[in-house]
């Protein structure tokens, strides 16, 4: 009787033990995946900012784009490198 005591409770210790290990184990996981949890928030913010810069930076190359292919390229860079003028335009000359 005083040996099927003891034997009981060596198992309800032995299961107690797993059970406070198994706890301890899962909360560290826990932890840690909150943790990359956060790193990964952190990293998606700087990519939708980073997205956000390079979708203005495109548009602005865009309008460049369209401005490169325009006559008025054309003949702002004729006038300023060149030194082209039409016909009826008046150049005045700093002294």
């Amino acid at each position: 009787m005083v040996r099927n005591r003891t034997k009981k409770k060596t198992g309800r210790l032995s299961i107690a033990c797993i059970v406070i290990f198994l706890l301890a184990f899962m909360s560290v996981q826990i932890i840690r995946l909150y943790q990359k949890d956060r790193e990964y928030t952190a990293r998606e913010t700087e990519l939708t900012t980073q997205l956000k810069e390079e979708k203005k930076r495109s548009e602005q190359l865009s309008d460049y784009e369209a401005y490169i292919g325009s006559q008025e390229y054309v003949e702002d860079t004729a006038k300023s490198k060149l030194g082209m003028v039409y016909d009826h335009e008046i150049i005045f000359k700093e002294k």
